[in-house]
């Protein structure tokens, strides 16, 4: 049986015999790759959290680190065989890592073991990672090596990661079925509070000095965050695919917005006011209506997830009409979108879906004033302004996964949509510009945004009702974002935390 590591590598062979001149196909190939190392906070000897190169990863599956490997086969077209060099250990130490490679040696013979692998191979071109700062490094190569070349390697690693193996979307799955349940948790400890609150049961004192975890209340974008990855902790996942965005209020604007520092917005209230739970039991200092986004996801033996839950904070649990309106969009933009994945399908027609169906969407409401043709709309790209970023990308090993090969720099398969009209701005921060094909790993995630600063380019278009927007800016922003995986007939969607609005709302309100 062919393990998963082997199965890696030998797919990586695939792709670099796709990428090198024909000539060169022909001659013994070496891959030399390098492990992340150990990394300590400045000037101590104080461990920071240590996470594996993906790439490494993917053809090893060693978690090591200061590991290196020797990928050596005849040609790109036959059988490899692979050396894995692992810092001197006690036996013992083996059982962290979960390699299945055969040739495991220490560190220490590396050189002498590669001088050998050489000297067995004339001739072998040899494939690196690019000696940046952005990939580990690798030791000294002997002297007078000079046919070493990164101009393949790592295209060809992002080629063959870009279509998921069965092994990799096992743990795909389960890094999102985790961070699903810790979403939830974050929603039902919000549901909770209220529930207590409506009570009575709110004291302030009690609840904010050395509580239970049962006894937990959510009044901060931190206290939001640390009850999630709490519960991924809680489950064996060790690390976040990415820093959260924990956003409340106008915050969730902002799409990158990680902070996560600030209290739920309480209008002119002061720091000095008692918390959301208990103003909200008093009846006096009710927290405002707004919403929290939280997008963030962990990871599951180095594979990520990444899901978006918008839920309302404030109104007992429930959204404003204003919120719930801009909900529902964003919900029927990612539906929209669901419905239509395939193989074959290009990325670029999602994107431009999703813009239809704002336009459409925002002419109901009279945010974009009625009686403006739709194609004339999508001529402005003023719906931009408002979705300014790409519906999805490809996730595995990175959250933001294979970029060279999602978005390759020379894409004869660039469609826009595949219509007229639409507007190139649709499309410049897509990290994923390809048809779609079984086994890849994408996110969709539409949004709609409120920000002060894209704003304040398009008042003054003709084609805006300033006075309806003014009505929906306090929203902030809503996003919906869930892993799917593209199946032969379709897709399935590994995000099992429910986004329908009447759950949502159940849920936070603490009526569910």
């Amino acid at each position: 049986m062919v393990s998963p590591a082997q199965a890696h590598a030998q797919k990586t062979l695939q792709k670099l015999a796709e990428l090198l001149p024909a000539e060169e196909r022909i001659k013994p190939q070496i891959i030399v790759l390098a492990g992340s190392v150990t990394p300590y906070r400045n000037d101590t000897d104080r461990e920071l959290p240590f996470r594996q190169e993906s790439n490494f990863f993917y053809i090893t599956g060693c978690s090591v680190p200061s590991s290196l490997v020797i990928l050596r086969a005849s040609s790109t077209a036959s059988d490899s065989e692979i050396s894995l060099f692992i810092p001197d250990a006690e036996p013992g130490d083996l059982m962290w890592s979960m390699c299945d490679i055969a040739n495991i040696f220490h560190t220490k013979s590396f050189a002498s073991s590669f001088a050998s692998t050489l000297a067995a191979a004339p001739g072998a071109l040899i494939h690196t990672l690019p000696q940046t700062a952005q990939f580990p490094a690798l030791p000294p190569f002997p002297a007078g090596v000079t046919n070493c070349s990164d101009e393949y390697l790592l295209l060809a690693l992002h080629r063959a990661r870009l279509i998921k193996s069965d092994a990799e979307i096992k743990r795909i799955r389960h890094a999102n079925e985790i961070s699903s349940r810790a979403h939830e948790v974050v929603m039902r400890v919000l549901g909770a509070g209220v529930r207590s609150a409506r009570a009575g049961q709110c004291s302030g004192v009690v609840h904010r000095h050395l509580p239970l975890p049962g006894e937990w209340l959510i009044e901060s974008e931190a206290e939001a965050e640390a009850i999630f990855v709490a519960s991924c902790r809680r489950e064996g996942a060790v690390n976040q695919a990415y820093l959260p965005v924990v956003a409340a209020s106008t915050r969730a604007a902002t799409l990158n917005y990680c902070r996560n520092d600030c209290k739920f917005a309480r209008g002119q209230n002061t720091v000095h006011d008692h918390g959301y739970y208990e103003a909200f039991a008093s009846g006096t200092q009710e927290v405002p209506p707004q919403v929290l986004l939280i997008d963030a996801g962990c990871e599951w033996d180095n594979y990520a997830s990444d899901i978006t839950r918008t839920m309302p904070v404030g109104n007992g649990g429930k959204f404003t009409p204003e919120a719930r309106a801009i909900y529902e969009l964003v919900l029927k933009m990612q539906t929209a979108s669901l419905a239509v994945l395939k193989p074959g399908l290009h990325w670029d027609a999602v994107q431009l879906l999703c813009h239809r169906t704002l336009i459409r969407g925002f002419q109901k409401l009279g945010i974009f004033k009625a009686g403006t043709e739709e194609a004339v709309l999508l001529a402005s790209g003023l719906s931009a302004v408002f979705f300014p970023f790409g519906v999805g990308h490809s996730l595995g090993l990175d959250v933001l996964d294979v970029p060279s090969a999602s978005k390759p720099v020379l894409n004869p398969t660039i469609t826009r949509g595949g219509a007229e009209p639409d507007n190139e701005k649709f499309y410049e921060n897509l990290r994923l510009r390809l048809p779609l094909e079984a086994g890849m790993v994408v996110t969709v995630e539409p949004g709609i945004y409120f920000h002060h600063h894209l704003l304040s380019d398009v008042r003054n278009s003709e084609f805006i009702d300033c006075e309806v927007l003014s009505r929906y800016e306090s929203v902030g922003g809503v996003r919906i974002e869930d892993v799917v995986l593209i199946t032969p007939d379709g897709a399935e969607n590994f995000s099992t935390v429910r986004r329908d609005l009447e759950w949502i709302e159940g849920v936070c309100s603490g009526e569910l």
